[in-house]
Order: structure tokens, then sequence, then C-alpha cells
């Protein structure tokens, strides 16, 4: 019996690809980076399924190459990079892995926090390149204090109250703002529900938990920074272009802002000639807020489980089409 072929833009962990091997005829991409647009069309062209990683464009032009194409399985929580009015409209089933990275991006949404308001990367730059002459000085490499202070989470689905509720740890005064109020999150935390302008004029920090979106696309633009408290910090690892970087960038060199945390930009891979990456006051990561090896194996496992299930003729948990 022939088994169905699965095209995988890149190689997932073991763990998953144990699970997928003895069911389906795979074909791995083997380069670090992503497929070009001919090498993704000519993997799909035969493929019944795919894995897809969020650097993969999967537009129109593609789910055309892709007669034969029933199910992506995507390989992260976001899924802004496919067409999916496209495959719903073509009888593609489409995936995600939610849950499984919550923790993950959290913890890293806090150490974006944690390093640029106590300006760990400055500390390390400074003790490695000699300039550490004085034992101790009051002065020396002054931050910002974390506790007591009010943060102020933009989205509050599951990564974002996973912040609000390390934040009570460090008894912080915490705000939200969404479409919806959270009874059990304000329950937990103490969280108040307000509009963004409000969160935004009265949070010392503000962190973004929000999907790409038409509505969320540079949702923090010139305007909306300009509400911020002076000597505030903002911390992004939801998606880049939710922040209007030019107007991030000014109200950074400007001294307006304290600092940002940033694991995501407006394009990626971000250029070395970025303008932000030349601030002092900015941390940057290479998008790496799942980053952890458990939590990889597990997103791997979940792709594999979507697409045995789609395969068995059961609908995949974690459906983002659902017909």
């Amino acid at each position: 019996m022939t088994r169905p072929r699965l095209f995988i833009t890149r190689r997932i962990p073991d763990a998953g690809l144990e699970l997928l091997s003895g069911r389906f005829d795979i074909e791995l991409w083997p380069e670090y980076g992503p497929p070009p647009a001919d090498a993704l069309r000519a993997g799909l062209a035969n493929a019944d399924a795919m894995v897809s990683l969020l650097s993969d464009r999967i537009d129109k032009a593609v789910l055309d190459a892709a007669p034969r194409l029933k199910m992506i399985a995507q390989y992260a929580v976001g899924y802004d990079n496919i067409d999916v009015i496209a495959a719903r409209a073509r009888g593609i089933l489409v995936s995600n892995t939610p849950d499984v990275l919550t923790d993950a991006s959290a913890d890293f949404a806090w150490a974006l926090l944690m390093a640029v308001a106590r300006r760990v990367v400055e500390a390390d730059r400074y003790v490695r390149e000699g300039k550490w002459q004085v034992a101790w000085h009051p002065a020396m490499l002054l931050g910002r204090d974390v506790a007591h202070s009010t943060i102020g989470i933009i989205g509050a689905g599951r990564i974002g109250q996973a912040v609000g509720r390390r934040a009570k740890g460090f008894s912080m005064n915490i705000l939200y703002s969404g479409s919806s109020e959270k009874h059990d999150f304000e329950v937990v935390t103490g969280a108040k529900h307000v509009d963004l302008d409000t969160l935004l004029r009265e949070s010392d920090f503000v962190s973004l938990h929000v999907p790409l979106n038409e509505h969320t696309r540079n949702m923090i633009n010139a305007e909306k920074l300009s509400l911020m408290k002076p000597g505030a910090y903002i911390i992004n690892n939801s998606r880049g272009p939710v922040i209007d970087e030019k107007a991030l960038y000014q109200a950074l060199a400007s001294g307006r802002l304290a600092g940002a945390g940033l694991d995501v930009f407006a394009t990626e891979p971000a250029s070395a000639e970025n303008p932000l990456f030349k601030l002092d006051n900015v941390v940057v990561a290479p998008h790496i807020s799942s980053a952890g090896q458990a939590t990889r194996d597990r997103m791997s496992i979940i792709v594999a489980r979507n697409l045995l299930a789609w395969l068995d003729g059961h609908n995949p948990e974690n459906l983002v089409t659902p017909f």
C-alpha cells in the first residue's frame, strides 16, 4: 500500500519525526534555512501533507502548486504565514501547536524584561571589555526596579496570562487590555482590565502578546508610543509588525522610553544594520522565545499527532480551519 507523501520544510526534533516515519513517505528539506519558492513548490507538487514553519509563506500561488495537499501542520502557535482562507476554500486542513509553548514564551518575555530593566547585556559587555575598573559604585549601571511597579499586558491570552502570573510574584500592579475581561485571571493575579490607552499611560512595563492580523499590525505606532510614561519599557515577543519600528527607534533614541526587549522584528531575519541594534537600551534576540529543548520536542509531537489524526480519518485536535 502506497503511503501518503509528507513534505517537511525543516528538520523538526526527532520526537515528532519518529512518530511520523512509519506512516508517511517523508521528504525533508535538508538545509538550515527555509526552502526557496521554487523548491517549496517542487516539494509540494506530489505531497499529501506538509509540516510548515513561520518562515514558510504558504500563499495562493504555493497552494495552487500543491494539487494533492490536504493537510498543513504548522510547527508554531501563530499561522499568519498561511493563507488560511485559501486553504479552507481548497479543503485543506491547517493545524498549529497551541498551549505547549506558553510557559517558554512567558519565561522569555520575562528574560527580556529583566535583561533590559537591569541592563544585564550592557553589564556583560562592560565586564568583558575591561571597563570594570572600580569594584563598586553607587551609580554603576543603574537600572529600573521591577518589583512593585506596574506592568501592562496587551493581549491576555494564554501567554499574556502566564506573564501576568509571573508578575504577581514580583508584587506588580497588573493591567491588561483586550476584547474581553478574563475573570479567572483577575482573581488569580489581581489584574485589572483597562483600555489600551489607559494601559499605555499607566504602565512602567508594557508587554505585547497579540497575534498578527489586520487589527494589530502597527498597533503600537508613534501616537501610541507617545502615550507611554517617560522612562517606560516595552517588551515584544509576539510578532514584529505589531510595532512601528521607526517610531520605536525615535522613542528610544530620544530617551523618552528607557528601553525595549525584542525577540521579533518587522522583517526576519533582521538586518544587522537595523538602527535599533545600535542602541544600548535595546536587548534583542532572534525569535527564540519557544527555544527550550523540551518545548520544541513537545511541539514536534503535537505536529505528529495532528497529522496522524488526519491520516486516521479524525479531526486533528488543534485545527485552525474547522469545517
